[in-house]
């Protein structure tokens, strides 16, 4: 799985409209191929914040490639700070069964 994690802050006046421009962005980005989940939201400190998860790098390659990928750079480039861009690239995910197996290992 890659995320890619956005904070990024707007002016007050502004927040809500950018937002409605990430949410926008949202909804044809989770039709993409690959595309798990795609949110936004302001933190009550008023960061912005916008995230998306993709099943493979090819995905998220693909969507970096795309208009729709452009847009969402417009909307980056719109803030007044430079925002905080980061790409993780999570090579495995567990659940409860992790914490099942750990604590049924014998305690050194």
């Amino acid at each position: 799985m890659v995320r890619l994690s956005v904070a990024l802050r707007a002016p007050v006046q502004h927040e809500r409209d950018v937002v409605e421009a990430l949410r926008f962005l949202r909804a044809g980005t989770l039709l993409e191929a690959g595309c798990h989940r795609c949110f936004a939201w302001i933190d009550p400190d008023s960061t912005i914040q916008y995230v998306e998860e993709w099943e493979t790098e090819s995905d998220l390659r693909r969507h970096v490639r795309s208009a729709r990928f452009t847009s969402l750079l417009a909307v980056l480039e719109s803030s007044p700070e430079r925002p905080d861009v980061q790409f993780d690239f999570v090579t495995a995910t567990r659940g409860l069964e992790y914490v099942a197996e750990i604590r049924q290992e014998p305690v050194e």
